[in-house]
């Protein structure tokens, strides 16, 4: 295999700047793309190719990302609506038996939603043409504030992403081309990255500069963001305190009334309410009105045509031949003694609430000016200073309360409250020591493709010795394994059991992000394959010559082009499958194809929508962003595909945040952590520029 650096002979009279560099580069070219990308001998998968296959990449791609549209617009009504399900949602709820009902005001936003949405969405392409029809204002009424915030962000990202292109493409891109070092071959990918500019070219200089220049933008763009966050909390929101730590005999909210009285007596209460454990409930009465619902939809039927008979085994649906033997009953009959059981399980249920009351409690005051004075009271708790007494604080232990303000009832995770104290932080833990293992030692594709050599499953792509497998292949595996393995951080997340939705979101982007960058960015760029051999590259000595790991891989030129190559498979590919969105289409086909009848299919068909994971999407935008800012320097090519990849991710998320996700009420804090992680992409993009200059440049000195 030919070398892809074409170096030409030392000009006569050159210094030892140019030998240096040469034989720098010669000693690089001499080491085996094997090492850069997997650190070990034999990769038939993931391995360095000539000319990256960027346009191979690309025409792939772009086919597939139109067959997926093309099946996303047959599916999204032929599959049982399943691309439309924020649309048949039910808003049934719980939580107004125990904790009031709700105003018009705290209503989610979809209950007040145009009763006409779904005139707009008519004809098989026309939810193309309903994405750039949809105002902001729209958007927010159906959707809440959160998801405008969050398209918001999108937007900002986009136009410094444009702004990142122009310079890049045209001052950038320019100055690389313009060296000579990898040869004068035009279609040469290497001359399009900084490794084609000699050490003593002064224009190196410009690439420092606009690192710094993207560094003071990204800052001003997320501060223009920050600035026009529009999010105000809830009236009763911002005047309710939610206080811990009660001891669970008190059961007189007159008591707790009384304490605050005396210790602040400018402050009125206005309502106590206790908390209580009602996972139970919360279940049966889901059951309950699932069968309520069937029993009124019999009912009606059966009035104009007769008595109907159900087969109620889960299985009947699938096996529906009479030889089956499957029992048949009356639906009304069924449905009326399930709904009359189930009923006295709730009432029986609801009567014991009272025994499972929480050391929680809802305090809503008069005024939002008395729960900040508390507040502030309380908070000189951490300095050892004790909070305003009254003459039952022995008696309500009010010294050992945690006060803050109250979530949004939307935001609280009922289900969870119970799950606190000593058992909440061992979950915690032991599940957080179980996915850094796992990442510890399964964090890139390179770990994957190591097993698969193993046992020679690649053996077959590599006989081929096809380029358009070999070099749309890697991409497509690395997007693959970003997307799945990003979901097990999401999930112990979720059964960390978070008390409301804000910090499960906020607690999941901040490791999704951690976690990401480090899978796609970092690890790849060194040629590592997981944080196990990071850490003893980062602290053993001995471990660089011993495996021969090189530094000098993050500017290999076909690094740049695998990293391209991944962009453009986000871009394309991503946004299709984030449309399909597969495993959730493979779960709804489950659950239709188990119910019983269909007032049970009409019920999966209202309680398969989901809510938007802020979370989880904030940390895969932000990651993409980061690859893009990183080598927008080093390789500036990229960034045309990142701006391709961000609008359509805009526009994507537009059409699932409208009609496939229920709306979300977040705390604002989220939106915010949120900006503080773009910063990260442009500090990266100077570490690059940092590492080339401690290896390049300093070498040639």
């Amino acid at each position: 295999m030919e070398s892809v650096y074409s170096l030409e002979p030392v000009p006569e009279g050159a210094g030892p700047t140019s030998l240096d560099v040469l034989s720098f580069l010669d000693e690089l070219v001499n080491s085996t793309e094997e090492q850069c990308f997997s650190a070990r001998s034999r990769s038939t998968v993931l391995e360095g190719l000539p000319f990256g296959g960027v346009p191979t990449v690309l025409a792939i791609n772009f086919i597939l990302w139109l067959l997926l549209l093309l099946v996303f617009s047959c599916l999204r009504k032929a599959a049982w609506d399943y691309g439309r399900l924020a649309l048949l949602m039910d808003n049934d709820s719980l939580t107004s038996l125990f904790y009031g009902e709700q105003s018009e005001k705290e209503k989610s936003p979809s209950e007040s939603s145009p009763l006409d949405v779904d005139n707009k969405d008519v004809g098989f392409c026309s939810w193309l043409i309903s994405i750039y029809q949809m105002k902001d204002e729209e958007i927010q009424s159906k959707c809440g504030i959160d998801a405008t915030t969050y398209l918001s962000f999108q937007r900002h990202l986009l136009v410094l992403l444009m702004l990142v292109c122009v310079l890049s493409v045209a001052v950038i891109l320019p100055v690389n081309f313009s060296g000579d070092l990898l040869g004068h071959n035009p279609t040469h990918f290497g001359r399009t990255t900084i490794a084609n500019i000699p050490t003593q070219d002064r224009l190196l200089w410009l690439h420092s500069i606009f690192a710094l220049i993207y560094f003071m933008v990204t800052v001003l763009c997320m501060a223009h963001h920050s600035v026009h966050l529009e999010y105000r909390e809830n009236e009763k929101v911002a005047r309710t305190l939610m206080v811990t730590h009660i001891p669970k005999e008190i059961t007189d909210p007159s008591l707790i009334i009384k304490h605050f009285h005396e210790a602040y007596p400018s402050c009125t209460v206005t309502n106590v309410q206790f908390c209580f454990d009602v996972r139970r409930l919360m279940k049966l009465d889901v059951e309950r009105r699932k069968a309520m619902k069937g029993r009124l939809y019999f009912t009606t039927k059966a009035q104009k045509e007769g008595k109907i008979m159900i087969k109620t085994h889960p299985c009947a649906r699938i096996f529906c031949c009479r030889f089956c033997g499957f029992e048949q009953v009356d639906a009304e009959q069924y449905y009326g003694e399930l709904e009359e059981k189930l009923t006295d399980e709730f009432n029986a249920e609801r009567n014991r609430i009272t025994l499972k009351r929480l050391d929680m409690a809802f305090v809503t005051f008069q005024d939002e000016r008395m729960t900040a004075v508390i507040l502030k009271d309380y908070s000189h708790i951490r300095c050892h200073k004790h909070p305003q007494q009254s003459s039952v604080t022995t008696v309500v232990k009010s010294h050992h309360w945690g006060v803050r303000y109250a979530p949004a009832p939307s935001d609280i995770i009922w289900e969870n409250l119970s799950v606190r104290g000593t058992s909440w932080w061992v979950r915690f833990i032991l599940l957080n020591i179980c996915l850094f293992i796992l990442l510890f030692f399964l964090t890139t594709p390179a770990i994957i493709v190591n097993t698969m050599d193993m046992f020679n499953v690649t053996q077959p792509v590599e006989s081929l010795k096809n380029p358009i497998i070999t070099q749309f292949f890697p991409t497509l595996l690395l997007w693959a394994f970003s997307v799945f393995l990003p979901f097990l951080v999401y999930y112990s997340a979720f059964f960390e059991s978070h008390w409301t939705r804000s910090s499960e979101n906020q607690l999941t982007m901040h490791k999704c992000f951690f976690f990401l960058v480090f899978m796609v960015i970092i690890l790849p760029s060194l040629g590592l394959s997981s944080l196990d051999l990071f850490f003893r590259w980062l602290f053993d000595t001995h471990f660089l010559d011993e495996a021969n790991i090189k530094f000098q891989c993050v500017f290999l030129p076909d690094n740049g082009a695998f990293f391209v190559n991944y962009v453009v498979t986000s871009s394309l590919i991503g946004t299709a499958m984030e449309l399909l969105r597969i495993p959730g289409l493979l779960v709804y086909t489950a659950r239709l194809c188990f119910a019983k009848s269909e007032p049970e299919r009409l019920h999966v068909k209202r309680s398969q929508a989901y809510q938007f994971q802020f979370g989880l999407e904030y940390a895969w935008t932000s990651c993409i962003f980061s690859v893009v800012m990183t080598y927008s320097i080093t390789c500036p090519i990229i960034v045309p595909f990142g701006l391709l990849y961000m609008l359509l991710k805009h526009m994507v998320d537009r059409y699932n945040i409208y009609y496939v996700y229920i709306p979300t009420k977040l705390n604002q804090r989220l939106h915010v952590a949120a900006i503080s992680q773009v910063v990260v992409a442009p500090i990266l993009c100077m570490f690059w520029l940092l590492f080339f200059s401690v290896l390049r440049l300093g070498r040639g000195r």
